[in-house]
């Protein structure tokens, strides 16, 4: 057998560069199975890959360059998607919570460094800005909610901008102090050069960059043209004695207005970033991690724990005491504390500048055990900050009462994906006995096939079935577009087009083929209603609408308060009218009072009943009740929206074991905010359906229960 061990660690560029892809690849998958942050996973990786773990890779040149580029391209990506315009709306606000944000943990962490841990000021120091400051990583839950303009969420954004700019000038008077004599003199030049500083980046930047986008609109020489103002800032900022990475924030600032969210510009920058350089440098952080130390006492237990307490409990007493001081309701409260506890990728920003300050010869500020312990510490405050964030979500959601309104004005344009001839027309009839004829709007037809060896017969057979369609279309005097589309990925392809077309909602056959996937789910559904916020209908029809004697309707607790009640609630509506069957809402009595009074006001001719369902554990209950001939709709709710509960987790396992054979249509209801425009490392579109957690416990009830049964059926055999 050859040892395998002599071709580690590799050190051909060409190898490591590969390595590297694959777990900047891999990683979020595994990630989202365990349901752990992806940021913390490039790290674990990169421990797992290090000298310290299984000694895979060596840390050459490569991830000292592009471990500076993500480094700063984590604080100008920052201060990019920072809302200056709002800070100066609110600044008194926004003062005195960001100082508060700021100083409670900063006080908090440094006492706690010199008295409990032993570390040194300047390591205090140090440590307190790490904690003072804090990264926005829940934010994404907030805009699933719709809850961007309330001012809690304004205060949270605002604040965190604020005390990560105090705690980056704290930390660059810390390493200038110890690179200089800290006398008085020293300090005045200081000052002098960091206000020159300021004033020539804040009078030549905005001036170059309008100069330059005015003049130059080819996407490339824009791209370079910001990464060079980028790094321009951050070598002018180690010149005058600051880190280079205040310099990256204050150019983020500074370019702020002029490269828009939405613009494709801004979205060149971060696709470069979250491709390859902020992975890059977080795999690289991860390899100087010595998790050996985790097993040698009970050292790193404490460390990690006395700086989650003290960093957390510092943000806690910011938010609750501002809540207090604005009167604002607890809700509020437990909204700012949980945007403003996760600490990521500005922790590790500035825990390296620390790795490079030499306190004596071979010693440094920063060691393993204060790394070891920031990088667990990102861990526990991420998922600190999930949990509350989505809890007062959901607090303020349901504490405001929100309930959408129906309004008359009308954006339908159903796009109707299709792939099987026997079932398309089933579809589009759907489709036509949902929409609102006094629209006169037309249905959009969509063949997505895969670009491949196939692809021209596929094109050939998708556009036939599309004609057909639009045949039975026409005989109902209907309009209909239709589009053939060539896509490497089906979901990819549906969502675009989707967008294009500018069509309100999709209505697509349940899958039903085995052969082609074993999930519930299918290929893609489920990458379409979690990377798309707008209606989605699934439908499972075995027989003719004209057919259904009757419909049911499963509606989750708290429906109502979801932005998209109204539309699923009118298309059931006018299915039911147009029908003419008997319609059953099962639900909690507050959502069933809402259903009624709009069916009563807007479709009084549907006969329409309401049974009370109080909990969604019901839902098997209501089998014995459907018909073959009747249509069993099941109002969803995509993870992290206020009307999902944990047992539509099991939606999947209760349609197959109780629903099998019956007609069914699924409907995801619009929610806030387009997944499809949002594109961060720490929160990737791609979803897990299942966590490894949930899979690892069947495996183990399966396996209980065999033995189970191997154990009855040994006592059986012994007592005959």
């Amino acid at each position: 057998m050859p040892d395998i061990a002599q071709y580690f660690p590799i050190t051909d560029p060409t190898l490591i560069f590969l390595v590297v892809l694959l777990i900047i690849l891999s990683a979020p998958i595994i990630m989202g199975k365990l349901r752990i942050p992806h940021i913390i996973g490039m790290v674990l990786a990169g421990v797992a890959v290090g000298r310290y773990g299984l000694n895979i890779l060596v840390r050459d040149g490569s991830f000292e360059l592009f471990g500076k580029v993500g480094l700063y391209y984590i604080m100008f990506l920052a201060a990019l998607e920072m809302d200056v315009e709002d800070v100066r709306n609110n600044k008194t606000r926004f003062g005195v919570f960001g100082l508060l944000t700021f100083a409670a943990p900063f006080i908090m962490t440094y006492a706690l460094g010199v008295c409990t841990l032993g570390y040194s000021h300047l390591a205090s120091l140090l440590l307190g800005c790490i904690m003072a400051s804090n990264t926005l990583i829940a934010y994404p839950i907030v805009s699933r909610y719709g809850l961007q303009r309330k001012p809690s969420v304004a205060l949270s954004v605002g604040a965190s901008m604020i005390s990560l700019l105090i705690s980056l000038m704290t930390l660059a008077a810390v390493v200038a102090s110890h690179n200089g004599n800290g006398g008085i003199g020293f300090w005045l030049v200081f000052a002098a050069k960091f206000a020159a500083y300021c004033v020539v980046l804040t009078m030549l930047v905005p001036r170059l960059t309008r100069w330059f986008l005015r003049r130059y609109s080819d996407a490339v020489m824009q791209f370079i043209f910001v990464m060079s103002m980028l790094f321009m800032s951050a070598a002018m900022s180690d010149a005058i004695g600051l880190e280079g990475i205040f310099g990256a924030f204050l150019s983020g600032l500074i370019l702020n207005r002029y490269i828009p969210h939405v613009s494709p510009l801004m979205n060149r920058i971060e696709f470069i970033g979250n491709a390859l350089f902020i992975p890059y440098f977080l795999i690289g952080v991860g390899m100087l991690i010595n998790v050996r130390l985790l097993f040698d006492g009970g050292a790193i237990v404490w460390v990690v724990a006395a700086i989650v307490f003290a960093g957390t409990a510092g943000k806690a007493v910011a938010a609750y005491a501002s809540a207090l001081v604005f009167r604002m309701p607890m809700s509020s409260g437990n909204m700012m504390f949980g945007l403003t506890s996760a600490h990521a990728a500005g922790a590790i920003a500035m825990v390296m500048v620390g790795m490079r300050i030499e306190t004596s010869p071979g010693v440094y500020l920063v060691d393993d055990e204060m790394l070891n312990g920031v990088v667990m510490m990102i861990l526990f405050t991420c998922v600190i900050s999930t949990i509350m964030t989505e809890h007062a979500a959901q607090q303020i959601t349901l504490r405001d009462q929100e309930i959408p309104t129906a309004s008359a004005d009308d954006d339908e344009k159903i796009l109707i994906p299709m792939k099987y001839p026997e079932y398309a027309v089933r579809l589009v009839s759907l489709a036509i006995m949902m929409r609102n004829p006094k629209l006169h709007r037309g249905l959009v037809g969509l063949s997505v096939v895969y670009d491949d060896a196939d692809m021209a017969a596929n094109m050939e057979r998708g556009q036939r079935l599309l004609d057909n369609v639009t045949q039975y279309a026409a005989a109902a005097d209907v309009r209909m577009q239709t589009q053939v589309r060539v896509a490497a990925n089906i979901a990819n392809g549906i969502k675009h087009a989707f967008k294009e077309f500018r069509a309100s909602e999709i209505i697509i056959g349940m899958h039903m083929h085995k052969e082609v996937s074993a999930n519930f789910w299918g290929e893609f559904h489920q990458s379409l209603f979690n990377g798309l916020n707008r209606q989605i209908m699934m439908a499972r029809l075995k027989q003719p609408l004209s057919t259904i004697r009757r419909i049911q309707v499963a509606v989750p607790s708290r429906a109502q308060f979801e932005p998209g009640f109204y539309r699923w609630l009118e298309r059931i509506s006018r299915l039911a009218e147009n029908l003419e069957c008997r319609t059953t809402f099962h639900g909690r009595d507050d959502t069933l009072a809402l259903i009624r009074d709009f069916t009563a006001m807007r479709h009084p001719t549907v006969r329409a009943d309401y049974a009370v369902m109080t909990h969604w554990n019901e839902l098997p209950r209501l089998a014995a009740s459907i018909a073959e001939d009747h249509l069993f709709i099941v109002i969803g709710a995509r993870k992290g929206t206020v009307s999902y509960k944990n047992a539509l987790e099991h939606l999947p396992e209760e349609i197959t074991d109780h629903f099998s054979g019956k007609n069914l249509l699924i409907v995801f209801p619009d929610q806030h905010g387009d997944p499809m425009d949002e594109m961060t490392f720490a929160q990737p579109q791609h979803q897990e359906e299942r966590s490894a957690y949930v899979i690892m416990r069947e495996w183990v009830l399966r396996q209980t229960g065999r033995l189970t049964a191997r154990y009855r059926k040994d006592n059986n055999d012994t007592e005959q």
